[in-house]
């Protein structure tokens, strides 16, 4: 059984600040850039509080960053096999868990992997927006293993079952909804593009 939320509050914690540091930015400077308050960044700042995914979203956008990177440099921080040794085991993974939606995401592949590889799981009714912004700079297939997915791609919905993919283009305003009575599963693969 995998960790849920606590393993990665302060990794999540370290590496917002990391990233607002390393852009020699004030708390109000990323409250303007993201809109979201600085007391809400300064508490997950200090890992006092659990960001929700439209928070990571915000702040991501922010940042220049998909979510899926913010999310997968801040798991980044734990032990790594040796390049090429390869194996991560089920058990030694953290599960990050939307405090708002339930939502849970499991990073697959590990920080020296070209790609990003992410394991998604929407409960039911939760509908999770994220700003254009959140996926600049990067490539995107979602690919659905379980359920149904709901996917608001900019004023475009679709309407996705078990074993469909969409490629996303250009970034805009999506969003990831789970209008069933059942839970849906699926990945989300990411390649970068230029970065900022």
């Amino acid at each position: 059984m995998s960790n849920i939320v606590d393993p990665l509050v302060g990794q999540i914690a370290a590496r917002v600040r990391t990233e607002r540091e390393r852009r020699r930015w004030t708390l109000a400077q990323l409250a303007d850039a993201s809109g979201v308050s600085q007391a809400m960044i300064s508490r997950i700042e200090r890992g006092e509080s659990s960001p929700t995914a439209v928070v990571l979203g915000k702040l991501s956008a922010a940042f220049q960053l998909s979510v899926a990177s913010l999310l997968a440099l801040a798991e980044g921080t734990r032990d790594e096999p040796e390049a090429g040794a390869g194996v991560r085991r089920r058990d030694g993974t953290d599960e990050w868990q939307d405090p708002g939606t339930g939502y849970r995401r499991r990073q697959i592949s590990g920080p020296r992997f070209p790609a990003e590889v992410a394991e998604i799981h929407l409960p039911p009714g939760a509908r999770v927006p994220y700003p254009a912004a959140a996926f600049a700079f990067v490539r995107q297939i979602v690919w659905v293993l379980d359920g149904r997915l709901t996917f608001h791609d900019g004023d475009t919905v679709h309407e996705l079952g078990a074993g469909d993919t969409i490629e996303l283009g250009e970034p805009t305003e999506r969003v990831f909804a789970n209008t069933t009575d059942s839970e849906c599963r699926y990945a989300v693969v990411l390649t970068r593009g230029t970065r900022p």
